[in-house]
């Protein structure tokens, strides 16, 4: 990027925080260090074109070359179990730690997920050349979305743990569900620098039934949200101006 790109940036986001359209607040941020596996809660991340810097960067992938996930594609491989364990990144790391289904950090991540798996020829490995992503760097989901979604399926714990999204947007009272639908095309800015734009939605598969943590399987939440929006839930997002990203950051459409 050229050096004064940042500063038209910087000009035009001051400018469209000042007259753009309010979408909400950034609730929450995620990141998932080790794709398929739970993820940790930070308060402020770094975006670069990939999407939150670390994030999804490692999978575990077998001797096709298949990377672990909830499901069974020409990329993927379904591995039952990898939910109920968590990743993280310690403080000013690069390799992630991996935690077993009591929070506690493994020693060995390859040796425990070939036990863990009851699979020989999985290892943990660094994104190289094809990408770990599903499809595009960013997920956005917000508040009006996922109460709804809990709204649907009354007795069955839900929260957006099960949507893994990056990021969680408070949207304000009255905004309709599946909101995120409405900025698919448009550009908004997130804070201070970071620009993305609004490209489509993630088409749903029943990774959003997995049991995670204290989160039990339920097959109501894929069923609820196939009946009522095609399966389909959230914003993805490309990245258009790399930037930090904070919790309770404003968004707003440029």
């Amino acid at each position: 990027m050229e050096h004064s790109q940042p500063h038209m940036y910087d000009k035009d986001g001051a400018k469209a925080r000042r007259n753009g359209r309010q979408l909400g607040t950034v609730e929450r941020i995620w990141r998932y260090p080790i794709k398929s596996t739970g993820g940790e809660l930070l308060e402020q991340a770094d975006v670069d074109p990939r999407g939150l810097v670390g994030d999804r960067l490692f999978a575990v992938r077998d001797s096709k070359g298949k990377f672990g996930s909830g499901k069974n594609t020409r990329r993927f491989r379904r591995m039952p179990g990898l939910l109920q364990l968590r990743s993280r990144y310690p403080d000013g790391a690069e390799q992630p730690e991996l935690l077993d289904p009591r929070g506690a950090k493994v020693a060995d991540p390859t040796a425990y997920l070939r036990r863990y798996l009851d699979r020989p020829d999985v290892e943990l490995a660094r994104e190289q050349a094809i990408s770990h992503f599903d499809q595009l760097p960013l997920s956005i989901l917000t508040t009006a979305t996922l109460d709804w979604v809990r709204a649907a399926v009354p007795g069955v714990p839900v929260d957006e743990r099960r949507f893994r999204p990056n990021l969680l947007v408070r949207t304000p009272p009255g905004t309709p569900p599946f909101v995120e639908d409405e900025w698919f095309g448009c550009k908004a800015w997130i804070g201070t620098a970071l620009c993305v734009e609004f490209v489509r939605s993630s088409e749903r598969c029943v990774m959003t039934n997995e049991a995670q943590q204290d989160l039990p399987h339920s097959p109501l939440v894929l069923r609820v949200i196939a009946k009522a929006h095609h399966a389909r839930l959230d914003a993805l997002a490309t990245v258009v101006a790399p930037g930090p990203v904070t919790a309770g950051d404003a968004v707003a459409l440029m």
